[in-house]
């Protein structure tokens, strides 16, 4: 696996068929905390589920889905209540928006308690997503590896994912590149993670 720690903030850190881009201080750890500590208390955080031979399995990890209007985000079979923006995801969409040139009209945010929660290899494909559209990443809290794998190859990426970090996957990244949130036993600090997204 080729691991990768951002030295530059304009790299395609991908090889091929794809593109990522790695912004590690898009926020101040100041900011990051303090968004942090917002976001974790002010979030009707949910349960997340999945769907599997017939039942429904809820998951440790919480999420919370906000848009535009009533436009709803459904995966693993689950559509997802739409909250209205709160300021804060406001203030954060701008600036993200303004930093990569980008309208976004969707947020999932997803809490995670500690290195034992994590995500398995997928890819942000859903039909209610916009085809090859930009899919923007903030993370806050505990530092976590975020892995890529190529689809037919298998080839890995590793990107360590800093505190008020933007990750940006561009282009047909979802495509080509599948990618997981790997558990860390060893962390013992939450992360929360904002997704935000361009929807049909």
């Amino acid at each position: 696996m080729l691991s990768l720690f951002a030295s530059s903030e304009s790299q395609n850190f991908l090889p091929h068929d794809g593109a990522v881009y790695y912004y590690p201080s898009f926020l101040s750890i100041s900011e990051a905390n303090q968004f942090q500590r917002v976001l974790e208390e002010t979030i009707p955080w949910e349960s997340d589920v999945v769907h599997i031979f017939g039942k429904t399995i809820p998951m440790r990890r919480k999420m919370a889905w906000f848009a535009d209007g009533q436009r709803r985000y459904t995966y693993s079979g689950s559509a997802k209540f739409v909250n209205p923006w709160t300021p804060e995801l406001l203030e954060l969409k701008n600036r993200v928006e303004k930093q990569l040139n980008v309208t976004f009209n969707g947020c999932l945010l997803n809490y995670y308690h500690d290195g034992a929660d994590g995500m398995g290899w997928h890819a942000d494909d859903e039909k209610s997503i916009v085809p090859n559209s930009c899919i923007a990443s903030i993370s806050l809290g505990a530092t976590r590896n975020f892995d890529f794998k190529h689809r037919k190859t298998g080839q890995k990426v590793r990107i360590q994912l800093l505190p008020g970090s933007l990750l940006s996957m561009e282009n047909d990244t979802q495509q080509h590149w599948l990618h997981a949130l790997p558990k860390a036993l060893k962390i013992q600090a939450p992360r929360v993670n904002l997704t935000f997204r361009q929807m049909v």
